[in-house]
């Protein structure tokens, strides 16, 4: 059944923009790039995977820019945009408000996985630039974090 899954993963990002997923099915972590001859399989137990250590700090980095001490926080996939983990809770963060580098910035919902987005950095909310429960783009610009 994963199998099929898997195939169906690999049919919407050959048909897509989409130029990389991650998804997990039955403890395995399965990663899949589009124009990449690297191809990875993570065991929930086992933390190292078959690419190298850079490829995953370049694909990190893709996720920020940065221009006068104001960062960029970009969508690292597709999916839907939430400010809090639900409708009756707080916000995660407020425009104005300082962030912690590893502090829960919002979760993206993508195919009903809930993926928490944290900030890499110490800062302060300059601008929030999506609304809540709207659909994003990979790569699209999330927050505006001015760095500490």
């Amino acid at each position: 059944m994963w199998q099929n899954k898997l195939k169906e993963i690999i049919s919407i990002i050959e048909n897509s923009k989409i130029n990389e997923i991650e998804v997990t099915f039955w403890g395995r972590k399965y990663r899949v790039v589009k124009n990449s001859n690297i191809t990875s399989s993570i065991n929930s137990e086992n933390t190292t995977a078959d690419s190298p250590n850079h490829n995953q700090d370049a694909i990190e980095n893709q996720n920020i820019q940065e221009v006068n001490n104001q960062i960029e926080m970009l969508s690292p996939m597709p999916g839907v945009f939430y400010r809090s983990s639900s409708p009756e809770a707080d916000v995660f963060v407020k425009k104005g408000e300082k962030v912690k580098k590893g502090q829960i910035l919002c979760i993206i919902e993508a195919m009903k996985i809930m993926n928490e987005i944290e900030s890499d950095y110490d800062g302060v909310i300059s601008d929030i630039m999506v609304e809540d429960a709207k659909g994003i783009e990979f790569n699209q610009p999330l927050f505006l974090i001015t760095k500490d």
